[in-house]
């Protein structure tokens, strides 16, 4: 496991100096319980602290950002920013999933590529980083793997309005998406969609859920008519 973390800590660019934490960071309720470590022995804490600190960057970006922006939009894009998908998007950029400990019906399951468990993950390594190196260092990992690109990201986490926008401005038929197939078993499907405008095809997608597949196709659907270039 020391090898796996000192991997993570290149990959995030940042070298721990207790690295305890980092472990700590990566520890899954399921672990703790499997390995009877105590309720404190998980990541949620961590969670707990690097969500507020996640909040707090994230805020000041915006606000510095976006000067003629609105309370309550800056409210509805931070929210959208910090958000359970765009964290485990923001996440599998690491690939943080790898570097989890998880108890072994929780890996089964498909844990490691579940949304809720490495956005989770992710802010416990936030809320590790500012423990062990301060704000300064919280900050520099958040803007690198959080608020880089915020307009790509944007553009991917409003896909579904913004194609049904753009196909209700040039378009006389509905927009519909498809099930093309799902596989694998009840506890770990993957889901294949296809999204059209009556029988032109714009984009598909593929995804841990029918919504989160539905979202990828949108996303390449916008960019098939080319309405964004990114």
């Amino acid at each position: 496991m020391q090898e796996k973390l000192r991997e993570l800590e290149q990959k995030i660019g940042y070298c721990f100096n207790d690295k305890s934490m980092l472990r700590h960071a990566m520890i899954h309720s399921s672990f703790a319980n499997e390995h009877r470590l105590g309720k404190t022995s998980c990541n949620e804490r961590l969670e707990f602290l690097g969500d507020a600190v996640l909040e707090v960057v994230t805020s000041e970006y915006l606000y510095h950002k976006y000067p003629e922006m609105p309370e309550g939009d800056m409210t509805k894009l931070r929210a959208s920013t910090v958000c359970e998908p765009t964290l485990a998007y923001c996440a599998g950029a690491i690939p943080l999933g790898q570097y989890l400990l998880l108890g072994k019906g929780e890996d089964a399951t498909g844990g490691r590529e579940r949304d809720s468990v490495v956005s989770d993950a992710f802010e416990a390594l936030i809320g590790a980083i500012y423990l062990d190196g301060g704000f300064a260092n919280a900050k520099e990992f958040i803007m690198r793997f959080v608020l880089d690109d915020m307009e790509h990201k944007k553009l991917f986490y409003d896909s579904k309005t913004i194609l049904q926008e753009i196909v209700q401005s040039r378009f006389e038929e509905p927009l519909q998406y498809e099930l093309l197939k799902e596989e694998g078993p009840d506890h770990n499907k993957v889901f294949e969609v296809r999204v059209k405008v009556g029988n032109l095809p714009l984009g598909e997608g593929r995804g841990k859920t029918k919504k989160s597949a539905e979202q990828v196709a949108a996303y390449h659907g916008i960019l098939k008519l080319g309405e964004k270039q990114v």
